[in-house]
């Protein structure tokens, strides 16, 4: 999908067709809109290869009258066992008269674009329009990692009250989602840093200001993921001491139930053999003498592991 977009009146409108300082948002695009994207507007199809694939870590490039901007922004998903957050690519490509966003998935900070949620944003200022998405994206990746604080604090409360598959595993995709996180923050404060010298792109006083702050917002996140990150590991490694704790109690009651019920089978296997009156055993005869001696041994033994606390 390639949609066009230019900013009217103070307000990003959708156009029917290019038009200079318009900015052109692809989604996803066919075989024929690569084609299109490298034909008429003269794309590098590296840069455009780059900008669709998923594996794709954030970077800056620069070709001629192209650049290449390459940056992470964060993804949630809703799944039948919860939700995911993830991250994805988006390039970002300036030319002299036109500016590119390009990306596989639909990304919910370019929809606010799309729809004018943003103010003041003009697409013929190229440089300040790809700071302002940069300052959303950064706020977005705050937003998500304040959600996943409160959804893990959640779940740390259920597992209090008993400790469920479901939880530990969501807790687990909560871990997993900060490792991205983590991993693409770092990647574009780095590009972020290599923007800032102003070697790729032109900034003014305002840009550099703008980018100043961006990069402030980058370097909270990355600070945010990792305190949540060692918070969530301690967390699990606690939990999963718990439940080996309690696998450990339920163990020793069972054995300190198994030595109680062994001891009155061991006396009757005695008086049960069929060996005659003459090997000696006490009581042979009298049934209730094993009854009885069972009985009191079977309460003593429970009474001295009762007392060991072998029962919790």
């Amino acid at each position: 999908m390639i949609a066009y977009y230019k900013t009217v009146g103070g307000k990003v409108q959708q156009l029917a067709g290019k038009e200079e300082n318009c900015w052109i948002n692809v989604v996803s695009p066919t075989e024929s809109e690569i084609k299109e994207l490298i034909d008429v507007f003269g794309i590098e199809p590296e840069f455009l290869r780059a900008s669709l694939d998923e594996e794709e870590s954030s970077h800056i490039e620069n070709e001629e009258d192209h650049t290449l901007i390459i940056m992470d922004f964060p993804v949630v998903e809703k799944r039948e066992e919860g939700v995911f957050y993830s991250t994805s690519p988006i390039g970002i490509i300036l030319l002299e008269k036109y500016l590119f966003t390009i990306s596989l998935k639909e990304n919910p900070i370019i929809q606010e674009f799309c729809s004018g949620m943003v103010k003041n944003v003009q697409t013929a200022h190229r440089t300040q329009f790809v700071l302002h998405l940069l300052f959303r994206m950064a706020n977005r990746f705050l937003q998500y990692l304040k959600q996943i604080d409160k959804v893990s604090d959640f779940l740390e409360k259920q597992l209090r009250k008993s400790m469920r598959n479901k939880e530990l595993v969501q807790l687990l995709d909560l871990e997993k989602s900060l490792v991205y996180f983590q991993t693409s923050l770092k990647s574009d404060e780095t590009t972020l840093e290599k923007l800032l010298r102003g070697r790729y792109i032109k900034l003014y006083d305002d840009d550099q200001d703008l980018l100043e702050d961006v990069l402030i917002e980058i370097k909270q996140a990355i600070e945010m993921s990792n305190i949540y990150l060692s918070i969530l590991s301690g967390t699990m490694d606690a939990f999963a001491s718990v439940i080996s704790n309690n696998l450990n109690i339920v163990m020793k009651a069972l054995t300190s139930i198994t030595i109680v019920m062994a001891i009155p089978t061991m006396i009757f296997s005695f008086y049960g053999m069929n060996i005659g009156e003459n090997v000696g055993l006490p009581f042979a005869g009298n049934y209730l003498f094993p009854l009885g001696i069972s009985l009191v041994a079977t309460v003593a033994a429970g009474i001295i592991l009762y007392k060991k606390e072998m029962f919790r």
